[in-house]
Formats: C-alpha cells, structure tokens, sequence
C-alpha cells in the first residue's frame, strides 16, 4: 500500500513538517502535546480564532504559525 498520498508537507514555524491528510489546525497542536488554550495561530498569513482550530483543514504548502503563551511570574 502506498501511504505517500497518506501525507502531505506543510511548514510549521519555519520547519517543513509531514501531517496526515485531512489534518486541522487542532489535530497538528494535539499532536505537538500543546494546549490548544495556550497557542494562537497564523495560517498562511491569517490568525485563527480559537473557534477556527478545530474546523480548519491543513493543506499541502500551507505555512503555520503556532505560538505559545508561557505564564509566570
């Protein structure tokens, strides 16, 4: 079976990262052990409300930005 069509190349911070097809915005913070609460997101030059995550699919090419909020004090 040829999985290569599994998969499709996105660039993630600046890092070309493969994703499953059919991934969102969710999927790819989950897999990164993020909390969605803590992360805001830009995709291709558009930021996401939270309410987007979950709904927006990746595509091949897309360009992702995550950044994380870090508390402290």
């Amino acid at each position: 079976m040829d999985n290569s069509t599994d998969r499709i190349t996105i660039t993630c911070n600046g890092q070309p990262r493969q994703v499953a097809a059919g991934s969102t915005v969710a999927t790819l913070i989950r897999d990164l052990a993020l909390e969605p609460q803590q992360v805001a997101a830009e995709l291709d030059g558009r930021v996401l409300n939270p309410e987007e995550l979950a709904v927006t699919e990746l595509s091949a090419g897309a360009r992702l930005e995550l950044i994380r909020f870090v508390g402290g004090g």
